[in-house]
């Protein structure tokens, strides 16, 4: 029975998104280049949408969300930017999705990528989390680090370690 285990997950803190939000739209507001350009950035529930009068504004305001999230420790790799399309009154508007969990064949990736370590650890896929356990402590920091060097194109967090 392995007793040391810890799970993989792919989460973004929504707390300090809308923090993040809040700075990027009173800098929006401040801006010269930026006043009266009917710009504005809305969180909802899964994704942020951002809205302005034309694509180079839009390149402007993500361009200021993006560096207030990094400012906030938010990884960038788990938002994903939708097409730019028109919106009404001439203003064009973007979507932009946050990951929360990994999804499936990523998991199945990160699986097949311990599995192929040939390290005596167990990865198995619960819901958007991959729980990955073993006997050995040392093995875990061996995968953890596998991991962290390993791109697959999401962000990764290491929690709920626990050992025995």
């Amino acid at each position: 029975m392995a007793d040391n285990s810890f799970d993989i997950v792919s989460k973004i803190d929504l707390q300090e998104v809308s923090n993040a939000i809040q700075q990027a739209t009173k800098e929006i507001q401040t801006r010269f280049d930026l006043k009266d350009t009917k710009s504005e950035i809305k969180l909802e529930k899964d994704a942020i949408e951002l809205h302005s009068s034309d694509e180079y504004k839009l390149k402007a305001v993500t361009d200021i969300l993006q560096g207030k999230l990094v400012k906030r420790n938010v990884p960038l790799k788990g938002l994903t930017y939708g097409t730019i399309e028109s919106a009404a009154g001439a203003t064009v508007r973007q979507k932009i999705t946050m990951q929360q969990g990994i999804p499936g064949e990523k998991a199945k990736e990160i699986v097949r990528v311990i599995k192929d370590s040939k390290k005596k650890a167990q990865a198995s896929i619960q819901g958007d989390t991959v729980r990955v356990s073993s006997k050995d402590r040392d093995t875990l920091q061996e995968i953890i680090a596998l991991i962290k060097n390993k791109d697959f194109g999401i962000d990764v967090q290491f929690t709920n370690y626990r050992s025995n």
